[in-house]
């Protein structure tokens, strides 16, 4: 494809959205009820901020919130897709612009609640979400680098679209093959499409993350696996396979969702399986906490458990 038949919608950049308010933090540390409490206090409705909580039927892996709670406030962009479909960061941005306009237009105040700083970064600050993921292409890309090494890939860049290359770290695999699949299926480097918008101080922004002392996030994220588990995590797993087959990539790599695969297919202790979800729901927290430190636009509001959940929205909402 070239750049005179582009699909326009693969050409279309998202402005931020900084007059919204948006309340995150890393897996565990309580947004869902707090977010319940901020929206009623803001008169304001929920936007999900949460890359699993958009698939159908995946509920007690990603922890959405419960029938009654969606009760007490409206909430938006959930169980969107099925679980066996892909859903991209173009289509989220996309979609909340959308329902930001549907809550305006009913004179309410708009709250982002979630955990994926991805979104939340495409929101803050834009985004150009480029062409949809070229599976096949990846595919090869992968099978090349283990042949000739990412050295190579990364000087295949260089030829293509130099500025992005020189951006991004020459192990960065996944943003390097991104760049890639852009180029070859619209003609353009990627770097001339980006729109980089600026960060911009926390205090013009309305970006609030709730910050739990690091020994007592983990025991939370601890105790919230195991109720998973007693739960049902591995029925409701069990039943998606039933239904669908197979999940999607995306869908089928949530946490949680992943090694309980691994244990209906490799048949390993299921004691092993919890210990693995909650260290790999650990590491994920301290990505997520990456994340947020490096955006700029995030106050950071610390929490603790003496503090109920109105109390944490009452400070945040002043």
């Amino acid at each position: 494809m070239t750049s005179d038949n582009i699909n326009p919608d693969t050409r279309q950049t998202f402005d931020p959205v900084r007059d919204c308010w948006y309340l995150t933090g890393a897996t565990a540390s309580g947004k869902t009820r707090v977010g319940i409490e901020l929206a009623k206090l803001l008169n304001a409705e929920i936007i999900s901020l949460d890359s699993m909580s958009v698939y159908r039927e995946m509920n007690i892996g990603t922890a959405k919130p419960t029938a009654e709670q969606r009760s007490e406030v409206p909430h938006h962009l959930l169980d969107v897709v099925a679980p066996h479909e892909e859903y991209s960061l173009s289509q989220y941005v996309r979609d909340a612009h959308r329902v930001i306009g549907e809550i305006r237009s009913r004179g309410n105040k708009v709250l982002f609640v979630g955990g994926t700083p991805l979104y939340l970064k495409a929101l803050l600050r834009g985004v150009y979400p480029g062409p949809p993921a070229d599976w096949d292409f990846r595919h090869q890309i992968e099978e090349e680098v283990e042949t000739v090494g990412i050295a190579a890939l990364h000087a295949r860049l260089e030829q293509v679209d130099p500025l992005a290359a020189a951006k991004l770290h020459p192990n960065d695999k996944r943003r390097i093959i991104r760049a890639l699949e852009v180029y070859k299926q619209t003609g353009r480097p990627l770097s001339h499409e980006q729109i980089h918008f600026d960060d911009i101080p926390h205090e013009q922004c309305k970006a609030f993350v709730l910050s739990w002392p690091r020994r007592i996030l983990h025991r939370r994220i601890e105790s919230r696996v195991e109720r998973m588990f007693q739960s049902g995590l591995v029925d409701e797993v069990t039943g998606l396979l039933d239904r669908y087959g197979e999940l999607g990539r995306t869908a089928a790599q949530a946490v949680g969702y992943r090694e309980v695969i691994e244990f209906l297919r490799d048949g390993q202790a299921l004691g092993s399986t919890i210990e693995q979800v909650q260290a790999r729901t650990r590491q994920f927290a301290r990505r997520q906490e990456t994340w947020f430190r490096n955006l700029a636009e995030c106050e950071f509001i610390s929490v603790n458990a003496e503090l109920e959940p109105k109390e944490i929205a009452q400070q945040i909402a002043g």
